[in-house]
């Protein structure tokens, strides 16, 4: 676990901005060196004007196959809830095909349970509980997994898992059995006590932790700065992909630059 390198990443989300603008905000990121690019499925802005401008996910996801080269990228996350999981398993893999330039796919497949009600209501899914939500999410991997192995063509490469969410007793059981990257937004003593609840489900189900990348967000102090003691301490905990965030209309990505800046200079 801890020879794996540091990793930086930043989620887009894609609300508050024409999609020129989103575009622009991508190749930046590609040209600054960041490893990784989130989206966020959802059909309405989270913060801001709530009936703002904002797009949807996975068509976006196949046009930042297109127009990158480099970067890795998926949805953080993807929400299992609005697509037979067949269908996601599909639309991962033709993406996973479009992004491989150098015939390697660059697609992450992060998903989760789904969590915001009025995606939900406008769009006639149905909301059920936050238990039901996950149950279904156990019931979904499988097939998901199940169908990549069917496609033909099958994916260029074994699509990575990112499953989203801090969930003690289900969401951290379905890490343990299906993810390859584990994502929260967790401070330093909050990812403690996850991780061990976490070594307890990779023991039950006979997986090593050190096969999962952790994953977090990262949150900026006043005066829009990071804070590197917060990061040193999560990367001793094990974190290895830091992801900023940015939002329109402009996208800043002075976070995102700043950890990158953290990463060039740590153990220097």
């Amino acid at each position: 676990m801890t020879d794996k390198p540091i990793r930086i990443a930043i989620q887009l989300a894609p609300q508050h901005a024409d999609y020129a603008v989103i575009r622009d905000a991508v190749r930046r990121v590609e040209d600054l060196g960041a490893d990784v690019v989130f989206n966020w499925d959802h059909f309405f802005p989270l913060s801001g004007d709530p009936d703002g401008l904002h797009y949807e996910a996975w068509t976006m996801l196949a046009a930042i196959a297109e127009s990158t080269s480099r970067i890795e990228f998926g949805p953080l996350v993807n929400c299992n809830s609005y697509r037979n999981p067949d269908l996601q398993a599909d639309m991962a893999r033709t993406v996973d095909h479009i992004s491989a330039k150098g015939g390697v796919g660059r697609f992450i497949f992060g998903t989760g349970s789904g969590w915001f009600e009025r995606d939900y209501e406008e769009y006639g899914y149905d909301f059920g509980t936050v238990g039901s939500r996950l149950d279904a999410l156990a019931e979904d991997l499988p097939r998901i997994r199940a169908r990549w192995e069917m496609l033909n063509p099958a994916p260029t490469r074994r699509i990575p898992i990112l499953i989203g969410g801090g969930g003690e007793k289900k969401t951290l059981r379905l890490v343990a059995e299906h993810a390859d990257i584990w994502h929260s937004f967790s401070d330093p003593e909050t990812l403690e006590r996850k991780l061990a609840i976490l070594d307890e489900h990779c023991a039950a189900v006979g997986r090593d932790r050190g096969e999962i990348e952790i994953s977090t967000g990262v949150s900026v102090r006043g005066m829009g700065s990071l804070d590197p003691h917060v990061l040193e301490r999560q990367y001793a905990l094990g974190v290895r992909l830091f992801e900023a965030s940015a939002s329109g209309p402009d996208y800043d990505l002075a976070p995102l630059e700043q950890l990158l800046a953290w990463r060039a200079s740590f153990g220097a």
